[in-house]
């Protein structure tokens, strides 16, 4: 006589805690991380080593700034900063060009259909704090170290800031009507005032408010723009 069949062996079915405990860890289950491309390698290899210039120039000062010390804090070889920059000189022009687009990001959302005096306020006080910024003292020691270029700037990193600067200049205050060699010195003045208010900052070695003597710039933007 057959033996009958043995019965299929069940597997022993999961709980419902279980099985909220396995969808939550399929949920929360840490995604690989994507690799950066080349060109997001690229860029963040080339803001560490700007950022290693600044930090070493507000440390040690421009002379102690050497090729050796900007690899050795940007975490790089000599070779790759010069893959990048070409040589000193590339790299301290790539901190000129960074500054002048941190003063341009800070104006950016001034708006130029504002009133004349809000527009004043918000450019003076916008850029100090970029004057006043660690980074454009770094920026000042470079500007004292680097040879002239020829005059008005027409090519290189000096004309280029010029035309930025310009840029910005004209977006704000188009409807001044001055003519343009005023334009030009008033623009200088600026520039010249707020260099100077970060110099002083930098010689007594504690920042100020400064309000006074911005106060005293916009009242001079004010006569001279209305």
């Amino acid at each position: 006589m057959s033996k009958p069949p043995k019965a299929a062996r069940s597997e022993p079915q999961a709980s419902e805690g279980q099985n909220m405990t396995q969808m939550r860890a399929r949920i929360h289950r840490p995604r690989a991380r994507s690799r950066r491309t080349q060109a997001e390698r690229t860029a963040a290899t080339r803001e560490r080593i700007l950022a290693a210039v600044v930090e070493s120039i507000a440390e040690v000062g421009f002379g102690q700034t050497t090729a050796s010390e900007i690899a050795r804090r940007a975490g790089v070889t000599w070779g790759a900063v010069q893959h990048h920059f070409g040589d000193k000189d590339g790299i301290l022009a790539a901190v000129l060009a960074q500054s002048f687009a941190h003063l341009a990001e800070r104006l950016s959302d001034v708006p130029a259909d504002a009133p004349l005096d809000a527009r004043i306020h918000h450019f003076v006080q916008r850029a100090w704090e970029h004057f006043a910024s660690p980074h454009f003292r770094s920026t000042l020691e470079i500007l004292l170290h680097t040879p002239p270029e020829p005059r008005e700037g027409e090519s290189g990193w000096q004309g280029e800031m010029v035309q930025a600067f310009n840029h910005i200049w004209q977006r704000l205050f188009a409807d001044a009507a001055l003519p343009a060699r005023r334009m030009t010195a008033l623009q200088r003045y600026v520039t010249s005032v707020l260099t100077g208010l970060s110099a002083l900052d930098r010689l007594d070695g504690r920042g100020h408010a400064r309000s006074h003597e911005l106060a005293l710039l916009e009242e001079t933007l004010r006569r001279e723009l209305s």
